[in-house]
């Protein structure tokens, strides 16, 4: 039952290709839009600020349009696999403690951050115990501390907890 879940589909090849082009084609037509809003023409004294952009954009809304098309039109490609289920499920494991980890960071500063996304991982795919994981994950931010703040000068983002101890 658990490789049979592991092997069904959570994205066709076409779905795929419609989204990352649907994706793009926006991305085109923000540089469409943009060139215009700044000016996208041949001046008198040569062009004006947008018109690269503008043409970029246009051949980008072009490609991605005849991609959509074409995928949208291969019926072979809504059969293709793009992504199991348990392939998306071990990425989504990465991408999302990357992603509140990266908010955390703003939020709670970079050491605490760290401290925490080492620890989830340790603790959560490595399955370490509770003393390893916390000790490791505490000692490799105040490494980190000491070798930028203190070593190198490099001042790094820092939260609540390093103003509390007067470390900012």
């Amino acid at each position: 039952m658990n490789d049979e879940k592991h092997e069904r589909s959570a994205a066709s090849m076409r779905a795929a290709e419609v989204a990352v082009a649907a994706f793009l084609f926006l991305l085109g037509a923000l540089a469409i839009w943009d060139s215009v809003r700044i000016g996208y023409v041949w001046a008198e004294d040569g062009p004006q600020a947008g018109y690269f952009t503008f043409y970029v954009g246009l051949f980008i809304c072009i490609s991605t349009g005849i991609i959509i098309f074409r995928a949208l039109a291969d019926r072979a490609m809504a059969a293709r696999v793009y992504v199991t289920r348990g392939a998306l499920q071990q990425v989504m494991q990465m991408f999302v403690p990357a992603v509140v980890y990266v908010v955390l960071i703003s939020l709670i500063g970079i050491y605490v951050a760290s401290t925490l996304f080492i620890g989830y991982f340790m603790r959560r795919l490595g399955r370490y115990p509770w003393v390893t994981t916390i000790g490791v994950a505490v000692a490799t931010s105040v490494f980190v501390f000491v070798l930028f703040e203190v070593w190198f000068s490099v001042p790094l983002p820092k939260g609540p907890l390093e103003a509390w101890l007067g470390l900012d």
